[in-house]
């Protein structure tokens, strides 16, 4: 049952939208005793880690061709086509992400120009645990494809049988993944930080993961190792008025629960007779989900907040930042351009969340745990360097010269004065 808050003063907003707390210190203490394992014993250490904590016995860490090419016929023929179907929207959208080099002459003689080159070395987490995210596959391989990757390795979690779902490789054939290996956790993130003799060394990590996985990124960030975000548990925040479809926002709010329980869903309403039918509709949609014990413990921490005043609702939702925002309210389009942080925003009864996690076009690794206020999701930005140049023709050079001098005289390096003043001497003798 969601806890229920009628119009809390401002000075409660941050108690009240507090995401739920773990002992950070303790976990990154195990994380790091992970970390450190697998720096030193490498492949030896990852396959002992997983008998520890997957309990399974791995023989071979990287996926075979073999594997990988029969995964296919593994699927339903309906499954595989709606693969195909997100594959194709996933591309469109990014492909028009695709920015022209263009040149631009600042000052007479003196040319600019900047260029997006794809990261060499990618590595991709795709959790597999009780959900496998194989959907997650096609949201980073799409547009480090697209982005010119040399080298995209992916590493997943095996299941019980030591197996990898059919769907995550058939997805990852489907999109050029390069190599793909048998380890999940806090130890596949270290091996893609600092390689082993299976796992190459890569030089950013993307994708989404539990809180052991999240810590591994943001500890390896600090070793100089590139993350995409420090992407957590999902969650989710509606906003519903008079015109939301309760059993619509009951089943929004149910699909970001049913991920984890520690996922958080987020209700904010202008009455209390809306919540209440959202409500209802949420206790007859759970009693039919397979996942009704990991949705149940998700809705323990759950919040609907009341708020009747719409600016106080949007500040309210911009000091949340949440990584999914769904706008079930009159004028949604309009209130839109009025959020400032949130990962993706759905306007609209008919905008459900599941439609950017799967197939709209729209990338659906996204910044968590209110880190939407300053991180984008994932894009194909994500996977490019962007390398800035500049050309100066000998006149370009003259009229920008007394302005770098006098600039770098001031700050007291000469060296870079000398830099401009001994071109512009051979230029002036030419003359």
């Amino acid at each position: 049952m969601m806890k229920v808050f009628n119009e809390p003063k401002i000075n409660e907003w941050a108690s009240i939208i507090e995401r739920p707390s773990i002992d950070a210190a303790q976990l990154n203490d195990n994380v790091r005793n992970i970390i450190d394992e697998v720096i030193a014993g490498g492949d030896a250490a990852i396959k002992k880690i997983t008998l520890q904590f997957d309990r399974v016995s791995i023989n071979e860490l990287k996926v075979t061709a073999e594997k990988i090419a029969a995964a296919e016929n593994l699927l339903t023929p309906g499954l595989k086509t709606a693969i195909q179907l997100a594959k194709v929207n996933i591309e469109i959208f990014h492909n028009s992400q695709i920015q022209k080099v263009e040149r631009i002459e600042t000052m007479p003689g003196v040319w600019c120009w900047r260029k997006s080159v794809g990261i060499e070395k990618v590595g991709i987490y795709i959790p597999g645990g009780s959900a496998p995210l194989f959907s997650t596959v096609l949201m980073l391989g799409i547009p480090a494809k697209i982005a010119g990757c040399k080298e995209v390795i992916l590493c997943t979690p095996p299941n019980e049988q030591g197996e990898i779902n059919p769907a995550i490789l058939y997805a990852a054939s489907l999109v050029g993944v390069t190599a793909i290996y048998s380890v999940g956790g806090a130890q596949a993130i270290a091996a893609m930080a600092y390689g082993t003799a299976t796992i190459p060394k890569v030089h950013k990590i993307f994708g989404p993961g539990n809180q052991y996985v999240t810590a591994a990124k943001q500890l390896v960030q600090q070793n100089g190792i590139a993350i995409d975000m420090p992407a957590g548990p999902s969650e989710v925040c509606v906003w519903a008025d008079e015109n939301a479809i309760p059993s619509f926002v009951a089943a929004d709010l149910l699909s970001q629960a049913e991920h984890g329980p520690d996922s958080q869903v987020i209700l904010v309403a202008n009455n209390k007779a809306i919540v209440s039918a959202i409500q209802l509709e949420i206790d007859l949609q759970l009693s039919a989900l397979p996942r009704k014990d990991f949705a149940t413990k998700a809705l323990a921490n759950s919040k609907a907040i009341i708020l009747k005043n719409q600016d106080q609702a949007i500040d309210l939702i911009n000091a949340y930042a949440p990584e999914h925002l769904i706008l079930a309210i009159d004028n949604a389009l309009q209130i839109a351009d009025k959020i400032m942080n949130a990962g993706s925003v759905f306007i609209g009864n008919y905008s459900p969340e599941s439609v950017g996690d799967y197939a709209s076009g729209t990338n659906h690794t996204l910044p968590t745990n209110g880190y939407a206020k300053a991180y984008s999701g994932v894009s194909l930005d994500s996977f490019v360097k962007k390398i800035t140049f500049q050309q100066l023709t000998e006149r370009g050079l003259m009229n920008i010269a007394p302005t770098v001098i006098e600039m770098a005289e001031a700050e007291g390096l000469q060296a870079h004065s000398n830099a401009v003043s001994v071109r512009l001497n051979l230029i002036k003798s030419k003359l």
